[in-house]
């Protein structure tokens, strides 16, 4: 029986390519990616619509690995979206054997993404995967050369699609015709896509070569400040937010709260100058109820020595804090 392994991604493009080479009588097994920036949970939600057994593959250490210096570029944010396609296929690639498998799906589709999905870009992806006479773009298929899937007769090309553009009104008509109600927005899924989260990646990228899981998982939590080239500041925004923020607490980091009110926890992760310290407690001050008074009271707590000294503070004003907040 001819077996084929879909890369899903978790949106709709990627399961109707699955689902519409499964109408031909054909084997798929869903392949699904984990990073530190996207995981499986829409892929498996998406899998359990068209019954499809699904795959896990964990690859975040290689994946941030690329993701700092991406030999094709990013997108419009922290995306390298051709360097990211191509690794999938490759590890696709890799795993035909191991589940007996005889081609790679994937949900592209022609010029949907200007940048990732054009037809040089496709190519530059099926070149750098290794397998590129293993991969088959079943939703725009007609738009592309006949694969060698397709020449051999493992595929009937007849009953593929030529879908090409940003349009979705086919995908969504066949999403209705095979019952698939439960998907995510296109744009969905991958922190590397969103604005305020890749310009927190880039500013720690700038200043810390090495990075740990928890790094990146601070990087959705709370205001972040860049006080100076050695400092940051992360300001929790809620309870909530705060009791995660504990969780990443680093030996190094000083914690400061208002001593005489209710307000944000901050953390000062960095060298923690003198001026640093000054800045991050008139930061802390400015989010606590009492930042209309001309002075706080902060108490900074150091993790390392397991010590706390307090300092007197003028709240900083919001045009303060603009020259330093790590966003748009």
């Amino acid at each position: 029986m001819v077996r084929a392994l879909a890369m899903i991604s978790g949106g709709l493009d990627s399961i109707l390519s699955a689902k519409l080479v499964m109408e031909q009588g054909i084997e798929v097994i869903g392949i699904c990616f984990r990073s530190y920036f996207f995981n499986e949970e829409n892929a498996k939600r998406m899998c359990e619509q068209i019954n499809m057994k699904l795959e896990v593959i964990d690859f975040s250490e290689e994946h941030l690995e690329m993701v700092k210096d991406p030999k094709h570029g990013r997108g419009k944010n922290m995306n390298p979206c051709i360097d990211c396609h191509a690794m999938m296929m490759k590890y696709s690639g890799e795993l035909l054997e191991k589940f007996n498998a005889d081609f790679i799906i994937t949900g592209e589709v022609l010029n949907q993404r200007p940048m990732s999905q054009n037809k040089r870009a496709l190519e530059t992806v099926k070149k750098e995967s290794g397998f590129s006479n293993k991969i088959l773009r079943p939703l725009c298929a007609k738009n592309l050369d006949p694969t060698e899937m397709e020449l051999n007769g493992l595929v009937d090309r007849e009953k593929l699609l030529d879908i090409s553009g940003r349009s979705r009104t086919k995908q969504i008509e066949l999403a209705n015709l095979w019952g698939i109600k439960d998907y995510p927005s296109p744009a969905g899924g991958c922190k590397l896509t969103e604005p305020n989260y890749a310009i927190r990646l880039q500013d720690l990228l700038k200043g810390q070569e090495k990075l740990s899981p928890d790094d990146l998982e601070v990087l959705k939590l709370g205001r972040h400040l860049r006080i100076s080239e050695s400092t940051k500041v992360i300001v929790s925004r809620n309870a909530e937010e705060e009791e995660k923020l504990r969780t990443y607490i680093k030996n190094n980091d000083i914690i400061l709260t208002a001593k005489n009110s209710v307000g944000a926890m901050v953390i000062s992760r960095g060298n923690n100058s003198v001026e640093d310290l000054q800045i991050s407690a008139a930061i802390c001050a400015r989010y606590c109820k009492e930042k209309d008074n001309g002075s706080v009271e902060i108490n900074c707590f150091d993790v390392k020595n397991d010590n706390s000294t307090c300092l007197i503070v003028t709240p900083y004003t919001d045009e303060h804090l603009k020259q330093y907040m790590i966003n748009f």
